[in-house]
Parts: C-alpha cells; structure tokens; sequence
C-alpha cells in the first residue's frame, strides 16, 4: 500500500496522480520549498528552456521557409534550363532552315544548267553559279583551304593522300588534291594533298 511523504511523492518514489493531488506543482516551486536559492535556480532554468523551445521553433519555422523556396529555385531554375534548350533548338533551326533557303536557288541554277540542249556551253552558267554558292558559304563564315606548293603540311588542315617525287622541298606539299573547308576557325574538311619526297 503506499503513503504519501513530505515532499509530496507516494511510498514508490511516483507523484501523485492528478486525481489524487490537483494540479501538478511547478518544479522550482516544490524546490523551493527546501531551497528556495535552489528553487530560484531551476525556474531560471525552466525559463532559459523555454525561451530555447520558442527559438528551436522559430529555427525549425526558418529552415521550413528556406527549403521550400530552395525546391522553388531549383523548380524555377529547372524550367528556365528546359526553355533556353529548347530556345536553342527553335534558333538552330531557323538557322537552318535559313542557309537551306539561301542554297536552294544554287540547286535549281545546276538543274536549269543541266537542262540546257548538249551543244549549249554551259560553263558560263555554272560559274555563275559556283559563285552564288560561294556568296552563300562565305555568307556562313566558311572559307577555302587551299595550300600553295611548297608550304609545310599542316596535319590539323591537310591530309596526305600520297607522296610523290617532286623538286618541292621534302615533306612539303606538292598539289592540293582536294580543297579543305573551315568554317569560323574549325576545320569542317581537311584539304587533301600531295607531298614531296623530294627529287628522284
């Protein structure tokens, strides 16, 4: 059976139950009552842990507020990826579509060219012609490759196709095989050469 003590608490070491004792006493209070120094000291505490409680909540309130906006910066920053690519593509194919406009009266020039009756010379037409598609490469940044005889073979703009005899200096180039393109700075077609093995 248990008795209740001086300090308020049952035979077992338990406190009453609310029944049996009211409303609970305030820890520093029922330290008070033996200490009241001691009493002073646990309400300071109670009260430093409560003021600790709110800024946890507060804190934790914080956070909350600061993840959610990163996850909408991260959504917002998302979206705008997805419409600059798609942006991109929208312009690469306006551009596109653009130089494809611009050589497809070349096309029907070569065509009309080669409708032309057999004993018509149509050299005049086709070099008007190459020269609308030349206006138009060189519209796109895109010039020639085309080395003289004699320069010094260049392997990220010329490939060797063979090696002849030649007066040429040894290793240099002897005749371009093939002209190379580059189109602002970047070799799009490597000119394709011959090389001196020097003189038989």
């Amino acid at each position: 059976m248990q008795e209740d003590t001086a300090d308020g608490t049952t035979t077992d070491g338990a406190a009453p139950d609310d029944e049996d004792a009211g409303e609970a006493v305030d820890l520093a209070d029922r330290v008070g009552e033996y200490d009241a120094d001691l009493g002073a000291a646990v309400g300071n505490l109670e009260a430093r842990i409560e003021e600790l409680e709110a800024e946890l909540d507060e804190e934790q309130a914080r956070a909350d507020d600061l993840e959610s906006r990163l996850k909408r910066k991260q959504a917002d920053f998302q979206n705008y990826k997805k419409r600059t690519e798609q942006q991109k593509e929208e312009l690469k194919e306006r551009a596109t579509e653009d130089f494809v406009a611009r050589l497809v009266p070349v096309r029907d020039d070569l065509v009309r060219a080669l409708e032309q009756d057999d004993d018509v010379d149509i050299r005049d037409g086709v070099e008007s012609t190459l020269a609308s598609l030349d206006r138009v490469l060189e519209s796109e940044n895109v010039s020639a490759i085309e080395p003289e005889a004699g320069d010094d073979v260049d392997p990220t703009r010329h490939e060797v196709m063979m090696r002849v005899e030649s007066d040429e200096p040894e290793g240099s180039i002897v005749d371009v095989y093939r002209p190379g393109y580059e189109m602002a700075g970047s070799v799009i077609q490597e000119a394709q050469v011959t090389v001196s093995e020097g003189p038989a």
